[in-house]
């Protein structure tokens, strides 16, 4: 890092000539680069993007459609029979393991796709609902790392509890409660790493925790390979016991988010976490930190996230336009890995590979994000990627799997880099009074998307491929939503409402002057 502190403690020396100082300006200043500390806190941060990940696509393995073989070939044959035109005796699991699979070991091997995908859509809908509840829960409530303890941790231990299931009702409850439980942990971690990074780091500190949400799902589908002869519940205690180490790790260890102790008027707890993240920037910081107001000069403290956003015509509408566009991302990057069993290719290794092809998106999105604006990318990628899950259904229709599968991939991989886009997007489009309430609702409208797939995806078990068509269509669609958003590229963060308007009146009225 370079050694600036020289000069700026100069500089500041002079307060009769030195500009007004914020604590923006603070901010970008000692995190200009990106140190050690800052990266490792962003990684014991961003694990929790792992654990979520796992808990999100466990269903796939868990709750999977497991083979069986004939006992009485005169009677059946696996290729032409139909399981349930079959006596019981005739016929029995691969391996002779009943409790295989959720299907095997509740004997839902012939009941509707209703019912087998309810402990799916049960997740999502737990997400729903936790999401709402969460969303009423004020930013000046406890903090972005006290509310990233709490979720975890109920997550991890609940997924600890499913191993004691019985049934399919109490599974299906669990699997309500993980969803609510886990509902905002990737909204609480993205904020808390999306406000320590500055505006120059801002599109590849992002990509981190994403890139560890890839790792999560990557080593989900190893994870599961390796217990493939054991009980589903095994896969669920190898993922939810880390998760819980990982909440206590949080608790010991990661540092709150500066802008919101900012927000609260705690200046002086702010500076001290900024003297944590970045200790070469600690002369600097403490020189300037004086200058700053204490708790008791702070006026108010911004406390309805609710009434402000809907009060407020220009959020309530960006809010809404925003929850359009994740919809159709939602129902592209969850649905696809779903829709993907009705591609005849070997379950464990396309789950790998989706997994896999999202990680070159973690370099091409900060690649979009630095040199392209926002609203074009995010048209352009969603135009693409639902363009490829059209001809995917088609090519499958046409019997051409392998090529099928490709343009798969291709879907999913646009999927994923207008998730990363819009991430990022989200953070710069709201202020950090309402962040976490705004990012809250935007993750709800994704999960939503996500909700209605298990439905789809079991329709396309009828009719090849249907699904990826449907989510094709309609993320091409709701893409231009994108039209009738702001431009953010390269502005800092703002910390008020008040402060959001004035800077895009006057990047409006910039605009203008110029036309």
């Amino acid at each position: 890092m370079e050694d600036s502190s020289a000069p700026l403690v100069t500089h500041i020396e002079d307060e009769d000539t030195s500009p007004p100082l914020t604590f923006d300006k603070i901010f970008e200043q000692s995190l200009s680069d990106l140190g050690l500390s800052q990266f490792l806190q962003i990684l014991l941060v961003g694990l929790a993007f792992a654990f979520d990940s796992q808990q999100i696509f466990i269903t796939v393995f868990t709750d999977a459609y497991p083979t069986w073989h004939c006992l009485d070939h005169t009677v059946c044959n696996p290729a032409t029979t139909d399981i349930c035109d079959l006596p019981r005796s005739a016929w029995e699991w691969d391996g002779g393991f009943k409790g295989k699979t959720v299907i095997s070991e509740f004997d839902l091997e012939c009941s509707s796709s209703f019912l087998r995908g309810l402990p799916t859509s049960a997740f999502y809908l737990g997400s729903i609902v936790g999401g709402v509840f969460m969303a009423m829960i004020p930013d000046s409530f406890l903090g972005r790392k006290q509310l990233l303890f709490f979720t975890t941790l109920a997550m991890s231990f609940t997924g600890i509890s499913i191993f004691f299931s019985t049934n399919i009702w109490i599974y299906v409850f669990l699997k309500f409660i993980i969803g609510f439980a886990r509902s905002q942990i990737c909204t609480y971690a993205f904020n808390l790493i999306g406000e320590r990074v500055s505006t120059k780091w801002r599109p590849r500190g992002a990509m981190i925790p994403f890139t560890l949400f890839v790792l999560g799902f990557m080593s989900l589908s190893g994870i599961a390979y390796l217990v493939r002869h054991a009980s589903w519940r095994v896969l669920y205690l190898c993922t939810s016991v880390p998760a819980a180490i990982h909440s206590v790790l949080i608790y010991l260890f990661a540092l709150e988010s500066p802008r919101w102790l900012h927000v609260q008027g705690r200046n002086e707890e702010a500076i001290e976490v900024l003297k944590r993240i970045s200790p070469a920037s600690r002369a600097y910081l403490e020189s300037v930190s004086a200058r700053l107001p204490s708790k008791d000069d702070v006026e108010s403290t911004p406390s309805s996230s609710i009434k402000d956003l809907f009060i407020r015509k220009w959020a309530f509408r960006r809010i809404l336009v925003v929850m359009t566009i994740m919809f159709g991302l939602g129902m592209m990057y969850y649905g696809v890995p779903l829709a993907v069993r009705d591609i005849d290719v070997n379950i464990y290794l396309s789950e790998a590979l989706n997994a896999a092809v999202e990680l070159p998106t973690f370099v091409i999105a900060p690649i979009l994000l630095e040199k392209f604006n926002r609203r074009s990318s995010v048209l352009a990628n969603c135009l693409v990627g639902g363009a490829l899950a059209v001809f995917c259904f088609v090519l499958t229709l046409l019997g051409l799997t392998n090529i099928a599968f490709v343009f798969e991939l291709g879907s999913f991989f646009c999927a994923r880099i207008g998730f990363n886009l819009m991430a990022v997007y989200m953070i710069e489009m709201f202020p950090t009074c309402v962040r976490n309430f705004a990012t809250t609702m935007l993750r709800l409208s994704l999960v939503l998307g996500g909700a209605v797939c298990p439905i789809i995806a079991s329709v396309g078990r009828n009719v090849p491929s249907f699904s990826f068509a449907v989510f094709g269509f309609t993320v091409s669609g709701l893409g231009f939503f994108a039209l009738l958003l702001p431009e953010t590229k390269g502005s800092s963060l703002c910390d008020t409402l008040e402060a959001q308007e004035q800077r895009e009146q006057r990047a409006m009225e910039t605009s203008n002057s110029s036309c």
